[in-house]
């Protein structure tokens, strides 16, 4: 079930307050076409993405051009600072403010699993950190598989400002909880990426 709107609700078990929100404002250069607009069976790899955000966040937003997904049936909100890459849209989530914690993936993750999101927000309700990220099967840090509190904006405005564009960077910068997930996280860039996934 995919669960859009503008107003938080309560993770569906975790009894918190959280939003969810899937980027989408990248180029796809690499791909040559949207990866968000990927066929995943009878979805779009970003509504296939976005169910998984919804049900344990309790909603979803995209976070990109709104008019390049206006024929989708989710609240979309643009980056603020277009062309600086990812952390422009970390920031845009962090700034519209729905709710203290921040569940917050890129829509190119094929294969994500709903329980490991939800091992992220369980991790971030009980840790003081300002960030919790997923580590996956192969030791890969991924910051766009992560819960940002809305505490850390300051900390993203303050890397855009300086150029510091890097995401891992900004997780040394917040001191970031690292959750360890048992399974490999496949991010597809190129159309090389998308056939080894499909074929796995």
């Amino acid at each position: 079930m995919i669960i859009s709107g503008n107003q938080p609700t309560k993770c569906y078990y975790l009894g918190m307050r959280a939003a969810g929100f899937v980027l989408v404002g990248g180029r796809s250069s690499r791909m040559g076409r949207d990866k968000a607009r990927l066929p995943v069976r009878s979805h779009l790899l970003v509504e296939d993405v976005a169910a998984k955000v919804a049900k344990i966040a309790g909603n979803v937003t995209l976070v990109g051009d709104p008019l390049k997904y206006a024929d989708l049936p989710f609240e979309c909100i643009p980056d603020l600072h277009p062309g600086f890459g990812p952390l422009s849209g970390i920031e845009a989530a962090l700034a519209a403010a729905k709710a203290e914690w921040n569940l917050i993936t890129a829509c190119d993750l094929p294969g994500l699993g709903a329980q490991w999101l939800g091992r992220l927000l369980a991790a971030a309700q009980r840790s003081p950190r300002l960030c919790v990220a997923a580590e996956d099967a192969d030791g890969i840090v991924h910051p766009l598989c992560a819960v940002y509190r809305t505490a850390c904006l300051p900390f993203v405005e303050g890397a855009l400002s300086a150029r510091r564009l890097r995401l891992l960077d900004l997780l040394d910068s917040l001191d970031a909880l690292i959750v360890k997930i048992p399974a490999t996280l496949h991010n597809v860039n190129t159309p090389e990426d998308w056939r080894h996934w499909r074929a796995v």
